[in-house]
C-alpha cells in the first residue's frame, strides 16, 4: 500500500459510523473488491475514487454506506455463516450494498435469491414508469425549461390514456372505452344467433347497421391505440407490452377481413377464404381483454400469472406425471387384462388421459367411467390424488394474488389522490 500514514500497521474502515480495523497485509487480499482496491491506491485522488472520504491523521477511510448491511457482508466473507438479507431492510437496498462492495446475487442463500427475484420483478412491473412529480423535477434541470410545456402536455396525455384513475378526463375516456367494448361484444355475440342470421338474411338493413356499429367501435379502438402510441415515451417498449399486443390482435383481423372481402368478393366461392373470414371475425373476442386496462381484478389476475409462472409450471408437471401414470394403469385394468369384457372407452392410453384429467379435477362428465373393481379403486385413488396435487401450489398462488391486489389498489389510490386534487382545483 503506497498511500496512507507511514508506519501504520493497520487501517480503519468507517462504514456508516461503524469502525473496523484491518491490517495492511489483510487489506491486500481482502475478499471484497472495493476494500482490496485501497491497497493499490497511490494518491488521495485514487483513494477518493474508492471511498467517500479519508482522514490522514487517523488513517481512516470513510464509506457512506449502510453499516448493518456491511456487518452482514463482513461476517459472510470471514466465513461466519451464510449471506442472508439484513432484517427490516429492503431486498433491493441490500442487493445494492452487495454490488457496491463487490458481491453478486449468487452469493445469497437460495431463499434470499428467490425473494430478490420476486422483488426485482415487482419493481420492473410497477415502477419502470416515472412516479408522479418526476416531470416537475425534470423541469428544474438546466436546459429543460423551454421543453417543459410540451413535455407536460405529453405527460398529461399519456397518463390520461394509460392510467384510468389519474384524472377526471381519464375516467371519462375509460368509461367510453368500456362502453365501446361492451357494445362490440354484444354485436359479435348476437351475430352468431340463428334468429339474428335469419333476420339479417331477410332484412338487409339489419346487417348493414351491425356493420356500421362494428366499424365505429373499430375506429374508436384504432384511434385510441394510435394516440397512445404517439404519446408513449418508448415506442419499442410500447409495442412489447402484452396489453398493446392484445390490442393489435383485436384490431388487425377487422382490417384483414375487410381487405379479403374486397379482393375475394362479398359472396366468395373460395371456401378457404370464407373459413379465414370466420376465424378472423372470432378473433375479435380479444376485445374483452381490453377491459383489463380499466379493472383491477383483471390486472391482478394477469400479474399473478406472471409472477407465479414457476408454480403454474410445477402444477402442470404434477398433472402430466399423474396423468401418464393413471392413464396407463386404467388402460391396462379396463382393456388390457380381459379382452372379452374390456371397456371400449379405455381402448388406448390417450383415450384414458381424458378420463384421468376430468377425474383429477373432480369434474366427472360421466361420458366414460371404469366398470371393473380394480378400475374403480384406481379411479378413487386418482380423484384423491388430484385433489392433493392441485391443492399443493394453490397456497403460493393465493398469497401472490393477494399481494398483487394490494399493490394495484395502492397504485390506484395514489392516482385517485391526484384526481381529487385536480377536481378540487
Amino acid at each position: 500500500m503506497t498511500f496512507g500514514r507511514s508506519g501504520a500497521a493497520s487501517v480503519v474502515l468507517n462504514v456508516g459510523g461503524a469502525r473496523y480495523s484491518l491490517s495492511r497485509e489483510l487489506l491486500k487480499d481482502f475478499p471484497l473488491r472495493r476494500v482490496s482496491r485501497l491497497h493499490g491506491c497511490r494518491s488521495e485522488r485514487d483513494v477518493l475514487e474508492v471511498c467517500d472520504d479519508y482522514d490522514h491523521e487517523r488513517n481512516e477511510y470513510f464509506f457512506d454506506r449502510h453499516s448493518e448491511a456491511f456487518g452482514f457482508i463482513l461476517l459472510y466473507v470471514r466465513g461466519h455463516g451464510k449471506l442472508r438479507f439484513a432484517p427490516r431492510m429492503c431486498e433491493l437496498s441490500f442487493y445494492n450494498e452487495m454490488i457496491y462492495w463487490g458481491l453478486e446475487g449468487a452469493h445469497l442463500e437460495y431463499c434470499c435469491q428467490r425473494r430478490l427475484d420476486d422483488r426485482m420483478s415487482d419493481t420492473y412491473t410497477f415502477y419502470t414508469a416515472e412516479e408522479p412529480g418526476a416531470l416537475g423535477r425534470d423541469e428544474t434541470r438546466p436546459g429543460r425549461a423551454e421543453a417543459a410545456p410540451s413535455r407536460r402536455w405529453l405527460e398529461r396525455m399519456r397518463r390520461t390514456f394509460e392510467e384510468p384513475t389519474s384524472s377526471l378526463a381519464a375516467q371519462i375516456l375509460a368509461s367510453v372505452s368500456v362502453v365501446f367494448v361492451i357494445v362490440s361484444m354484444v354485436v359479435l355475440c348476437a351475430s352468431t344467433l340463428p334468429d339474428w342470421r335469419a333476420a339479417a338474411a331477410d332484412n338487409r338493413s339489419l346487417d348493414d347497421r351491425s356493420r356500421i356499429i362494428e366499424a365505429i367501435c373499430i375506429g374508436w379502438f384504432t384511434a385510441e391505440c394510435i394516440v397512445r402510441f404517439i404519446v408513449s415515451k418508448n415506442k419499442c417498449e410500447f409495442v412489447k407490452r402484452p396489453l398493446n399486443i392484445i390490442d393489435l390482435l383485436a384490431i388487425t383481423p377487422y382490417y384483414i377481413s375487410v381487405l379479403m372481402t374486397v379482393f375475394t368478393g362479398e359472396n366468395s366461392q373460395l371456401q378457404r377464404a370464407g373459413v379465414t373470414l370466420r376465424v378472423l371475425r372470432m378473433m375479435r373476442i380479444f376485445w374483452v381483454i381490453k377491459l383489463a386496462r380499466h379493472f383491477i381484478g383483471l390486472q391482478t389476475l394477469g400479474l399473478t400469472l406472471k409472477r407465479c409462472y414457476r408454480e403454474m409450471v410445477m402444477l402442470l408437471v404434477f398433472i402430466c406425471v399423474a396423468m401418464a401414470i393413471f392413464s396407463a394403469l386404467s388402460q391396462l385394468l379396463e382393456h388390457g387384462l380381459d379382452l372379452e369384457t374390456s371397456n371400449k372407452d379405455f381402448a388406448s392410453i390417450p383415450a384414458a388421459c381424458w378420463w384421468v384429467i376430468i377425474s383429477m379435477t373432480t369434474v366427472g362428465y360421466g361420458d366414460m367411467y371404469p366398470i371393473t373393481v380394480p378400475g374403480r379403486i384406481l379411479g378413487g385413488v386418482c380423484v384423491v390424488s388430484g385433489i392433493v396435487l392441485l391443492a399443493l401450489p394453490i397456497t403460493f398462488i393465493y398469497h401472490s394474488f393477494v399481494q398483487c391486489y394490494h399493490e394495484l389498489k395502492f397504485r390506484s389510490a395514489r392516482y385517485s389522490r391526484s384526481l381529487s386534487a385536480e377536481f378540487l382545483n
